[in-house]
């Protein structure tokens, strides 16, 4: 089923945040229903380093391809502040939608940014984002594919001018709100009452500036989609560490981890031996 359809259903959509294709496998053979393809899991899966504006186009829209090669749910796909100019928008729209996404996220912020509910984001004059959307919205091929319109006002302009970008967005032509990094359960209630009739996405980030909230309390206050974006990134790492851990002390594998026969599952080894057969 496609986003657009997902939000005129009506249900809350939760989206993990995968960052290469074997989480993205996971999450859906978990039961996940619509992924949030992380910038800041890329950066830190791909490089190793901070989600500071040092992953490229041509990384990014890689990783899409390669996440949406191996399943067909909804992929909502951060793109950050689209690249540059208004070309590097275009290219990202055309590139990402081309790669099998179903959303693009563009965010008001300069460049390089800064991951959100960090510090040091300073955003861009209002005019030059709404210029970036009406771009995004003129280059797709298909009005199927979403255009998530993000501002980091909110942090160091406060929510008064978070709020007059995101209406200014929602003018320009975006078809989902995120307004980042409210910073309590009043401030979700508040934007949700002042754009009701526009789908509107939650962050949920352990640790960062807005309180933790359970999708279905969101639901309740008006949000259509809630993205985690690094929490598997997060729980990968945890894991990571204790097996590590464990093999460094004990010099055996024990633990929870998935066994081989899992992987092979999990990746589809059976599709390869089938071609085998047929030598």
């Amino acid at each position: 089923m496609s986003l657009k359809k997902l939000l005129k259903d009506g249900q809350i959509i939760c989206a993990p945040g995968v960052f290469d294709p074997l989480s993205a496998l996971v999450a859906e053979t978990c039961g996940a229903r619509t992924l949030y393809m992380s910038g800041y899991g890329v950066s830190a899966s791909l490089l190793g380093k901070p989600d500071a504006g040092l992953i490229s186009y041509r990384e990014m829209v890689d990783r899409v391809r390669a996440i949406c090669d191996v399943t067909s749910l909804p992929l909502i796909a951060d793109s950050d502040t689209g690249f540059g100019g208004l070309a590097n928008v275009r290219q990202a729209v055309q590139g990402y939608e081309s790669a099998g996404a179903s959303a693009i996220q563009l965010e008001d912020q300069v460049y390089p940014k800064r991951c959100g509910h960090t510090k040091n984001r300073r955003v861009i004059p209002v005019e030059d984002m709404v210029r970036k959307i009406k771009i995004a919205v003129d280059s797709r091929y298909s009005s199927d594919f979403l255009i998530v319109a993000r501002t980091d006002a909110r942090t160091e302009h406060g929510l008064d001018e978070a709020m007059r970008r995101s209406a200014a967005y929602i003018d320009a032509g975006a078809d989902i709100l995120f307004l980042e990094s409210p910073e309590s359960a009043d401030e979700m209630r508040w934007v949700a009452e002042r754009f009701p009739r526009t789908p509107k996405l939650a962050n949920m980030v352990k640790g960062g500036k807005t309180p933790l909230m359970s999708d279905r309390e969101l639901e309740k206050l008006g949000y259509q989609v809630v993205i985690h974006p690094v929490y598997l990134l997060g729980a990968a790492v945890a894991g990571m560490r204790a097996a590590v851990a464990s093999l460094v002390e004990q010099g055996v594998e024990l633990g929870e981890a998935a066994d081989l026969e899992d992987l092979n599952n999990l990746v589809d080894f059976a599709a390869v031996w089938a071609l085998d057969d047929l030598d």
